[in-house]
């Protein structure tokens, strides 16, 4: 399932070939036509320069917490330095080759309105030179052993030649190591024996020589490009429609589920991005698909080319699931990893608890308060057991799952984790929480965990509202 890939420890080490440009952005308004010319003048207000091309594939496993190493060839002038300090700010390894007369590749868009009125390119396009390949090829051979799997962004601006694609997958293929390819051009032979190609409808259609128009064309699409690339898994993306697999000779089809389609840019780059990070922590390709898909639907809801983290996939999966009430319950372990998660985010997290036997206008109030202390409230729960513990035999009214359930429906809530112990200590101990905190009753008493919190907050109750008193009030009547 998806949640092992969200919930898991481990580190993943990816390498990413492949060409890297910047993408450049001018923006600003315009309120009036040229005297010069019917164009346009666009008052400048602002400008941005982000990574491009593979750089966006890179971008995006760091937002999901991959080590992220970066093979490429670029050339010796401004624009190569300019790549080389943003791409050190992203804390990926950089591994690159100058080449001397080569233009690095930069795209500058100019932008009114949040309309695109031009796109000026300087790049060189050629495929790099034998002695570049030479060089690239040895630092691959180096480095492999320290990457889980490899990555090849292909935009066709001359960096992955047929000669280096070719030689990269077939050392790869000696390491057992799995080679993921976002495709370009029309002849998929030069990918041959790669573990799978990323390409969309269109781009399949070209290399395939196969109008997709039905289930059995698209079946036909996927069977060709297997074979002429002889690849473990025939993969085609197909926009809202999802993604494609040919797994066992069959098709099977993974919707992508979208609130709101704003820009699909970028899409294909967050797709091989997810698809590598995923197969790296489960070898399984339809999670794997199932955990890009996701990506993609949060990316696609962005505007320009967007980055996703495993925080946005989580939220965004719990939105579009018919049981999203289920998912903000989470075991020890998962409240675990997640914080963690949290914590890199530098969100400020809360933690209460308590037993919410009949929920009340009390708990409601009391959650609420406690909720605006920070970004992220998590309530602990105790189980049956641990009540009975403390309340005597006849306690709780209602059972540890429908506590659970009815705590995480509520607005304030963000997830509730059940324990079984007396006190919450080793829990609040997993989670580390900014705020802790309790009822007013409190006041001039230890409050279990106030020593691992950064602070510690008192909430006054509702006056005249408790579980007890409605007990007793149902007892009466």
């Amino acid at each position: 399932m998806v949640e092992s890939i969200l919930q898991s420890k481990k580190r993943t080490s990816i390498l990413v070939i492949g060409d890297l440009m910047i993408d450049h952005y001018l923006w600003g308004s315009c309120e009036r036509i040229s005297p010069e010319a019917p164009v346009p003048v666009v008052d400048i207000k602002s400008e941005t320069t982000v990574l491009g091309g593979a750089g966006n594939v890179i971008n995006n496993l760091v937002s999901l917490g991959a080590d992220v190493g970066v093979l490429s060839v670029v050339g010796n002038d401004a624009v190569a330095n300019e790549l080389k300090y943003i791409l050190d700010e992203t804390g990926a390894k950089s591994y690159l080759t100058e080449q001397a007369g080569r233009k690095t590749s930069k795209k500058s868009r100019l932008m009114a309105a949040k309309s695109q009125i031009v796109r000026y390119d300087h790049e060189s396009k050629n495929d790099i030179s034998f002695d570049s390949v030479k060089k690239v090829f040895s630092k691959f051979q180096e480095i492999i052993n320290a990457y889980d799997i490899i990555l090849l962004s292909d935009y066709g601006k001359g960096v992955l030649t047929d000669t280096l694609t070719k030689e990269i997958i077939e050392y790869a293929a000696k390491y057992d190591k799995k080679v993921l390819v976002d495709p370009k051009g029309t002849d998929y032979s030069k990918y041959k024996g790669a573990y799978l190609l990323t390409p969309n409808k269109k781009e399949a259609q070209i290399a395939s020589g196969i109008d997709i128009d039905s289930s059995d064309t698209l079946e036909f699409a996927l069977k060709r490009l297997k074979d002429i690339a002889a690849l473990t898994y025939s993969v085609i993306t197909l926009s809202e429609d999802g993604i494609a697999i040919l797994k066992d000779n069959s098709v099977i089809k993974k919707p992508t589920v979208a609130r709101e389609v704003y820009d699909v840019t970028g899409a294909g780059d967050t797709v091989l991005a997810s698809l590598g990070f995923a197969l790296c922590l489960q070898d399984d390709i339809e999670i794997a698909v199932e955990f890009a898909n996701l990506a993609a639907g949060v990316v696609v809801g962005k505007l320009g080319s967007a980055t996703v983290s495993l925080d946005e996939i989580e939220d965004y999966k719990s939105s579009i699931s018919k049981s999203s009430i289920e998912l903000h319950i989470k075991t020890q372990d998962e409240i675990e990893s997640l914080t963690n998660r949290l914590a890199l985010k530098n969100k400020k997290v809360v933690f209460t608890n308590g037993c919410f036997d009949i929920l009340h206008k009390g708990h409601v109030s009391y959650l609420n308060i406690a909720k605006s202390f920070g970004d992220v409230l998590i309530v602990g729960l105790n189980s049956d057991a641990s009540v009975r513990a403390l309340k005597g035999e006849n306690r709780p009214v209602n059972e540890e799952d429908d506590r659970a359930y009815m705590l995480s429906a509520l607005e304030s809530v963000d997830y509730v984790v059940v324990f079984n112990e007396d006190t919450p200590y080793e829990l609040i101990k997993k989670i580390q929480p900014h705020t802790l905190v309790k009822g007013a009753d409190y006041e001039g008493k230890v409050v279990v965990g106030s020593d691992i919190a950064k602070e510690t907050r008192l909430v006054e109750f509702v006056e005249g509202k408790s579980t007890t008193k409605l007990i007793e009030k149902i007892k009466n009547k």
